[in-house]
């Protein structure tokens, strides 16, 4: 049976299956799912647990002879089988199928899987693991950039945090794409929210970049017209070994949303309507910020600076000849609107 991560505790409420399969690819997420599986285990009288790490060479009879000993110190025990590549190979195929047709009575099998693809969803020994009665499969899908703020408001609320929008979004920002690190820095913001609130200057001061000048103060300075101060925190970034990729991310997602903007405005769509049909809407401090950016160029300069950030992404995966920092230090200078020597 193939369920979602929201079906998962109602699952394991009802039955404790034979076999659990967790798949996916967010550390957090996966992690978290197989938790409550060991969880629930404990809960029903699980006190041993045995973990196999399945790599070259792995032996499968081990399965084999673990599930069928006798158990000399619990009634009911835990067998972990973790599949880092999701290919068990012939011999592991043939070993889980034959599981999944006799599980031992006294024996809960969680089964650790990345994302499968479609052509492996569709191979036999993954069908059974999906469809098999004896079988629950749960596929943990990961949190898309849109879908985040509503993820960290869960997140925050069970935490018993209500974070104002400015401070959702800023957070949301910060952390995207590591699910990780937001789980850590709410454990952060617990010790920081005044009467479970968190406003935006508990995030800016709480929940910063490791580098000494971040890529959001970067982008600011950029969209304020600063040029020389944004090569300065460009250089400071470099020379702390921040990655190129992370400047690029950060840059582009800020063009995107300028030239989609900028676009909206050359319709004659009022500014006012334009800030609020972002998803999520600008808030309030930002507002003059991107009004003074917007102000300064037409749609067709933001659009050929998105196209020049991807000619910074070839550079650093190496397509194209140049320096990303190069093409990244113009495209700040140029939207600036400062002629600075680089």
């Amino acid at each position: 049976m193939k369920l979602n991560s929201g079906q998962l505790a109602r699952q394991l409420k009802e039955e404790l299956a034979p076999v659990w399969v967790v798949s996916g690819d967010d550390p957090l997420l996966t992690g978290e799912a197989a938790d409550s599986i060991r969880q629930a285990c404990r809960s029903a009288g699980c006190e041993e647990r045995q973990v196999f790490q399945v790599e070259r060479g792995f032996d499968w009879a081990q399965l084999y002879e673990a599930s069928h000993s006798l158990s000399l110190f619990a009634s009911q025990r835990l067998l972990e089988l973790r599949i880092p590549s999701g290919k068990p190979g012939d011999e592991g195929a043939k070993a889980l199928l034959a599981y999944l047709q006799e599980p031992p009575a006294d024996t809960t099998l969680l089964i650790s899987l990345p994302k499968l693809d479609g052509s492996t969803q569709r191979s036999k020994w993954a069908k059974a693991l999906i469809e098999h009665p004896n079988s629950r499969f749960i596929q943990i899908w990961p949190v898309e950039s849109a879908q985040l703020p509503s993820w960290m408001r869960d997140r925050l609320a069970a935490a018993g945090i209500q974070a104002s929008p400015e401070a959702l979004e800023l957070l949301s920002a910060r952390v995207e794409g590591n699910l990780l690190a937001a789980a850590q820095e709410i454990e952060k913001l617990k010790l920081f929210c005044s009467g479970g609130v968190l406003n935006l200057d508990t995030v800016q001061q709480v929940v910063a970049d490791s580098a000494r000048f971040d890529v959001f103060n970067l982008v600011d300075a950029m969209l304020l017209g600063q040029g020389e101060h944004a090569l300065r925190i460009l250089h400071g970034l470099k020379g702390e070994g921040v990655e190129a990729p992370v400047v690029l991310w950060a840059l582009s997602r800020e063009l995107r949303s300028l030239a989609a903007m900028a676009q909206d405005l050359g319709r004659g769509v009022p500014l006012d309507r334009v800030f609020a049909s972002q998803r999520p809407p600008v808030w309030d401090k930002r507002k003059p910020v991107l009004s003074q950016a917007l102000q300064r160029h037409p749609a067709s300069r933001w659009t050929g600076w998105l196209q020049q950030a991807q000619q910074a992404d070839e550079q650093i995966k190496g397509l194209q000849p140049g320096s990303a920092w190069d093409t990244l230090a113009l495209i700040l200078v140029q939207a600036a609107g400062a002629r600075i020597r680089l």
